[in-house]
């Protein structure tokens, strides 16, 4: 019996694409990583003192902050990669499509949100898809949208050089209708993020080390023993009236 109760995708293979998703993650930083675009200790101490947050709490915040910039990438590739575990005729390609179903000639680019392609890539991958339709006339594009405005399989409508265009098999698909076709399953997509938090929790207790490692604040006390004081002494110390210290 299944432990994750999904008939789409087996528990093991669930399991180890969450387990190679969390193992992509950043989970290491330290004072030179951290201090890479050199943090603003008087923006810090307005934020200390507007939100009545201390600076240890400020600076664990701007770390994660961080992580979480260089981890984006990697929800992305759960999204894609998952297709190639699920039942069917999918294929996740090293180049080109994000996932592409040769026998039923169905092409797709993934975005995450619905508002990060701008005009320019937008016309770019839409003149994609036009170039694979003119390859062949039975394929049918998709643009997947995680985050979508709506539940939707529509005709997506774009402008070429200010001119109106659309095509019917050149369609924007919410992730939610794409697991529909994927798995023919209305629910499907609902079903695994209601699993998803479980799998989750046996994958990060299957690792033996905790998974955020930071020697920021170690490496600040080097600087003095007051946290703000050793950000001020760390963007400033080539400043008169800052004391030189050794980094």
């Amino acid at each position: 019996m299944s432990k994750y109760g999904l008939n789409f995708i087996t528990d093991e293979n669930l399991f180890n694409h969450v387990k190679e998703t969390v193992e992509k993650y950043r989970f290491k930083i330290n004072l030179k990583e951290f201090n890479k675009n050199i943090i603003d200790p008087i923006k810090l101490t307005f934020d200390s003192a507007i939100y009545s947050k201390n600076m240890k709490d400020l600076i664990s915040d701007e770390i994660s902050r961080q992580l979480d910039k260089s981890n984006n990438n990697h929800i992305g590739y759960f999204h894609q990669n998952i297709f190639k575990y699920i039942d069917g005729d999918w294929d996740v390609p090293e180049n080109g499509y994000d996932v592409i179903n040769h026998k039923d000639k169905i092409y797709v680019e993934m975005k995450n949100k619905h508002n990060t392609m701008n005009s320019s890539s937008s016309q770019k991958t839409y003149m994609r898809m036009q170039s694979t339709m003119l390859t062949d006339a039975q394929a049918t594009c998709m643009l997947v949208e995680v985050i979508a405005k709506n539940s939707q399989n529509k005709v997506w409508q774009i402008s070429l050089d200010g001119v109106k265009t659309e095509h019917h098999q050149i369609r924007r698909v919410s992730i939610d209708k794409f697991y529909e076709i994927v798995t023919q399953q209305k629910t499907a997509f609902k079903q695994l993020c209601d699993v998803l938090p479980l799998v989750l929790n046996n994958v990060i207790s299957s690792l033996e080390n905790d998974l955020i490692t930071s020697s920021v604040f170690e490496e600040l006390q080097k600087y003095s023993t007051d946290i703000m004081e050793s950000l001020y002494l760390l963007a400033f110390e080539k400043y008169e009236g800052f004391k030189n210290v050794e980094s």
